[in-house]
């Protein structure tokens, strides 16, 4: 019995095909998409409704706090959880996201790198902001440089990673990702969704307007308020950070709204780059 795998840019409608075919084949849907699995945007990163979590079994949704991190590697060893339990209750795992490294990391195996302290991530942070972009990333080079080639200039959260790793291990990032795991012991039947771009762009914006009516507002401002450190790795979801802008008074509504649009564009583009 394999597992089946719907994967495709965001909005492409991956969900409404993981339940439906959940519905057929007797399916547990499992999430594979990084931002649904934090708790405090239901809304904004689209995740299935109690209504559609009440027709079939559904996991990974919802379970982490903002604050923690969720590394491909820690993904890997929750789905592999589900997609065990699963099979043991006789069920079709399915599972549904874009989340691209998260597959692959799954599907063809990852080093296991040690952890890193609290401190050194920390130290690292406050590097890069002391430092500058560029700085920091010449600082890198002189460590790792087979994975600065492959690193964006201004990625701040992967030059990070990269230094903490080659700090606290002394070896580079690169090395250990040269390192790969074991691929998981399941076959995989892949459905990629690739929707013409004209109607993925209008379904981008419609998609963000009924989140605005259903109360996406309301869901962000109530972690706004909370003052949440700004490093946590549940607020880069798409839209949040235009939000937090507009409710500090940075950004009009309307520039929120479609500046919201553009980087969710943005990103789906990437996405199907990747697949």
């Amino acid at each position: 019995q394999p597992v089946i795998v719907i994967t495709g840019p965001t909005g492409s409608g991956k969900s409404a095909l993981a339940l439906a075919l959940a519905e057929r084949r007797g399916g547990t849907v499992i999430n594979a998409d990084a931002m649904q699995t934090y708790d405090a945007f239901p809304i904004l990163t689209a995740q299935p409704t109690a209504l559609e979590r009440a027709r079939v079994p559904h996991a990974l949704y919802g379970v982490l706090p903002l604050s923690e991190t969720l590394s491909a590697a820690r993904w890997r060893t929750l789905a592999s959880a589900e997609i065990a339990r699963a099979l043991g209750e006789d069920r079709t795992p399915i599972l549904c996201g874009g989340s691209g490294l998260y597959l692959r990391t799954l599907m063809q195996g990852i080093a296991t790198i040690p952890d890193v302290s609290l401190e050194v991530r920390e130290q690292a942070n406050a590097d890069w902001q002391s430092l500058g972009p560029d700085a920091f990333r010449a600082r890198l080079a002189d460590k790792d440089p087979a994975v600065v080639v492959r690193l964006k200039p201004g990625d701040r959260q992967r030059h990070v990673r990269a230094w903490e790793v080659a700090v606290a291990t002394g070896r580079p990032l690169s090395d250990w990702q040269a390192d790969a795991g074991q691929p998981a012991p399941w076959r995989f039947a892949t459905v990629l969704l690739t929707p013409d771009r004209s109607w993925l762009r209008d379904r981008i914006e419609s998609r963000f307007d009924a989140m605005l009516a259903q109360g996406v507002l309301a869901e962000v401002r109530a972690v706004f308020d909370r003052g949440p450190d700004p490093r946590w790795p549940g607020l880069k979801a798409h839209g949040a950070p235009e939000l937090f802008r507009h409710f500090r008074g940075e950004l009009e509504r309307r520039k929120a709204r479609q500046i919201a649009i553009d980087h969710t564009r943005q990103y789906a583009k990437r996405q199907m780059t990747w697949f």
